[in-house]
């Protein structure tokens, strides 16, 4: 359990540049170094977090957690990995006037440069795995073109179920049951069935419950983070909207505190949902301060949890159907595309904006592909040389 918080902890102070990066840093961790799963067993932990509404990153190391230690494992790695942004967070609504621009920080640019490389040494990676033959890496091809012809957020979603389409209709005829190995915590189904059931049944009391006390502010706020939380496909960038409605347009919070906040969230490592916490701590309703951090924090991220717990143990006994797992060969290959395609749009062009960028990225790629250096160790030079040079 040390272990798991630890290792988590470690990722959630240098894991930059969004979901799609945070994929990579866990890619590199825990399946090259550590071997905690297989290539397969990534591919398919990151698919279902795709599936599925909330934060897909924050949702994979919550079931890598889930695999590695059950549901201590797993509440261990979500603290662990949103711990780091969410203290600094709430500390950045707390003196907000004292604080400046991060965005614009050398050592940030330099983070974003490692988060570079780190994406592009997993794509590469999973590419080799995933899409061994022409057929895989023509949907990974296809996914890549199609996310970056469009910008819809649903893209992504419709992508990989293209892409499981695909891959039932030309590896059906195939087994491949015998690859599989079931997630070793996954629960009951019975177990699964009661999680599911109790996020719907929070999703449709919660505001049935704020109408009937409308005096109680704390029920209030909970509903609105837990419907922020529960209604988001495609990454943390696209809860902003629902934060932005649900805070600033009912009077909680003024338009420049929220925009400094999410300003100071993209300078800042971890997931983005992190920055309910701010919110939470800022905002004129509900508990307010520390603690309105810490419950904000809570509450959006309780959907996230629900939904993991109640279809793993529906995952495992679908992915032992020899028709499913190829479509899961198919749906794989897309999330390699899902890779590359985030790889350039938004990484590569928010961070690549000078020959030196292109140049410490790639030096950065070398020290990892092919000097097997850490990424962490690898994170701290880069904060360190891009306060220097960028």
């Amino acid at each position: 359990m040390r272990e798991i918080f630890l290792t988590f902890l470690r990722l959630g102070c240098y894991a930059f540049g969004g979901p799609t990066a945070h994929m990579g840093y866990f890619h590199e961790e825990f399946v090259k170094r550590r071997k905690w799963l297989s290539e397969a067993d990534f591919a398919d932990t990151v698919a279902l977090c795709q599936f599925l509404p909330g934060p897909s990153s924050s949702q994979a190391g919550f079931a890598i957690g889930l695999d590695r230690g059950g549901i201590l494992g797993a509440f261990l790695a979500w603290i662990g990995f949103t711990l780091p942004s969410a203290v600094l967070m709430i500390a950045f609504a707390l003196g907000l006037e004292y604080a400046g621009d991060l965005s614009q920080a050398g050592w940030v640019a330099g983070l974003k440069l490692v988060a570079v490389a780190v994406v592009a040494n997993a794509a590469w990676s999973m590419a080799k795995s995933l899409c061994p033959d022409r057929l895989r890496a023509t949907i990974a091809a296809l996914e890549t073109l199609g996310l970056l012809l469009t910008s819809d957020p649903l893209a992504q979603l419709v992508g990989i179920l293209l892409g499981g389409a695909a891959g039932f209709l030309l590896y059906r005829g195939q087994d491949h049951t015998s690859a599989v190995r079931p997630t070793s915590q996954s629960g009951s189904q019975i177990a699964g069935s009661v999680y599911l059931a109790l996020f719907f049944l929070l999703l449709a009391g919660l505001p049935i419950a704020a109408q009937l006390l409308p005096e109680n502010e704390t029920i209030e706020t909970g509903d609105a983070f837990y419907r922020a939380g529960s209604l988001v496909f495609g990454g943390g960038h696209v809860v902003l909207p629902l934060l932005d409605s649900y805070t600033v347009q009912c009077g909680w919070i003024d338009e420049s505190s929220f925009l400094a906040g999410y300003g100071a969230a993209q300078a800042l490592p971890g997931p983005l949902f992190a920055f309910s916490s701010f919110l939470g701590t800022g905002i004129d309703h509900g508990p307010r301060g520390v603690s309105g951090g810490v419950y904000a924090l809570v509450m959006i991220y309780l959907p996230a949890w629900l939904l993991v717990l109640g279809a793993i143990p529906f995952w495992d006994r679908l992915r032992k159907i020899n028709a499913a797992r190829a479509a899961l060969l198919g749906a794989n290959a897309a999330v390699v595309g899902l890779l590359f395609a985030a790889l350039y749009d938004p990484i590569w062009q928010s961070s690549i904006t000078s020959n030196l960028s292109f140049g410490f990225a790639l030096t950065a790629f070398f020290l990892l592909k092919f000097w097997k250096i850490p990424p962490w160790l690898i994170a701290a030079l880069g904060a360190g040389l891009g306060q220097i040079l960028l």
